[in-house]
Formats: C-alpha cells, sequence, structure tokens
C-alpha cells in the first residue's frame, strides 16, 4: 500500500481512511499533511506514493489534506523554506501572481464571449445579453470558485451553457427554497425541469419576443444582484 497513489476519504479516526471498497490504515511513518501550503502539497505528491485525502459533503468536494511519509514532508518543508528565505522567490511569487492576473482577465473575457454566444438573443435584447453574461461570468470565473466554468474537461462551449443553465436555476426559478424529498434520482428529475424551464425562457430572447421589464425574469434577477453588490 505505500508505495501506490490513492484518492482516498476520513475513516472513523485520524489514522484510518476509506477507499471506495477498503478501509485502510495509514501507513507507518506516515502522517497527514493538512491543506493551506500549495507548493508544499504539490512537491510533497511529486516526490513519491501518497495518499490524497478528500470528503464529499452535499455536491462539493473538500480538501482534508495529503498523507505522505513524515520525513519527506519535513525534507521537503525544509527545503522550501531555505527557498522562501531567498529574496528572489518573493519576486517570482509576484512574477507568478501577474501572469496568473492577467490569465484570468483573459479568461473571464473569453468566457463572457462563450456565454454570449450561448445565449444567442435578438438584437431587440442585445444590452441585456450583455448584462447576463457579465453577471454568469462573474459568478462563475473566480479562482477557487468551483464551478463548472473552472473545470479544463470540456470545451469552454459546454461550460458556457452549463454554468447559463445553473446561474438561471438559482436566480429565476425556486430551486434553492424547494423541499425535495431525498428519493433518489429525484433531485436530478427537478433539475431537468427546471432546465427546459430556463431554455423555454432563453427562447423568448432569441425570437425577439416583447418582454415587460417589469416582468423580466432576468432583469430582476441583474436588478437584485446589482442592488446586493454582487
Amino acid at each position: 500500500m505505500p508505495d501506490q497513489n490513492r484518492e482516498v476519504a476520513p475513516g472513523p479516526d485520524g489514522t484510518w481512511f476509506r477507499t471506495k471498497t477498503q478501509l485502510l490504515r495509514m501507513p507507518q511513518g506516515w502522517e497527514l499533511l493538512p491543506p493551506g501550503d500549495a507548493a508544499l502539497t504539490r512537491r510533497v505528491k511529486e516526490a513519491g506514493p501518497s495518499w490524497v485525502v478528500s470528503e464529499k459533503r452535499g455536491n462539493k468536494v473538500f480538501s482534508r489534506g495529503v498523507c505522505a511519509p513524515k520525513d519527506r514532508i519535513e525534507r521537503i518543508r525544509q527545503e522550501l523554506a531555505v527557498e522562501r528565505s531567498d529574496p528572489s522567490y518573493a519576486k517570482k511569487l509576484e512574477q507568478g501572481r501577474k501572469r496568473r492576473a492577467v490569465q484570468q482577465v483573459e479568461y473571464v473575457g473569453e468566457f463572457s464571449s462563450a456565454v454570449r454566444t450561448f445565449l444567442a438573443f435578438a438584437p431587440s435584447h442585445s444590452d441585456l445579453c450583455q448584462r447576463l453574461a457579465e453577471a454568469i461570468a462573474a459568478h462563475a470565473t473566480p479562482v477557487g470558485s468551483g464551478t463548472v466554468a473552472r473545470t479544463q474537461r470540456i470545451p469552454v462551449e459546454e461550460r458556457a451553457e452549463a454554468a447559463t443553465i445553473a446561474w438561471l436555476r438559482h436566480q429565476t426559478t425556486g430551486y434553492d427554497d424547494m423541499q425535495i424529498a431525498r428519493v433518489k434520482g429525484l433531485r436530478r428529475e427537478v433539475r431537468r425541469e427546471l432546465a427546459q424551464r430556463s431554455r423555454d425562457l432563453l427562447a423568448r430572447y432569441r425570437r425577439g419576443d416583447a418582454v415587460d421589464a417589469a416582468m423580466c425574469p432576468l432583469r430582476r434577477a441583474l436588478d437584485r444582484g446589482a442592488a446586493s453588490g454582487a
């Protein structure tokens, strides 16, 4: 077991962990490195076999750290401490932050454009299309948000569609206040029905239908967000 990389969940105490099929004890001489130092965690994982510990709560997955040999963790921690004491390290970090900031701005623009393309509103609703795309991008693209917009597993066009439908579900339906019974598949079915309702709503704007601004669910949602500073 110590020579294998594994993905595990917390077990009954700090020395036991669960896989999908097993209850495993942490190998002798190992310890849990809590999350919080990304560079240390990355290097510990790169230096040899480790167990990545995560815990699912609801629809979210939370990192609980990495299990690895104690001497490896300590060695790499000391190496990092030496690197970080060098003035050039701070300069490198600042350069990295600036580079990521530029990349983030570029991605937000790319994602917002993909959302506008998916919305494809008629010219008469172009202003609403722009406001909506900006709101969806602002919600979905922050680093660490955990939304579908941050995944690299699917094309940006699919990310834009999924993020739009999710935004509409939360902002223009009563989904967040629904009491859904814990019946297998029921929540998924409710989400499908709401997604279809959202697509029907978008179809009106794509056709260029006249929509009373006071009754427009998209404008109401955007106005609420603006009023709350979101």
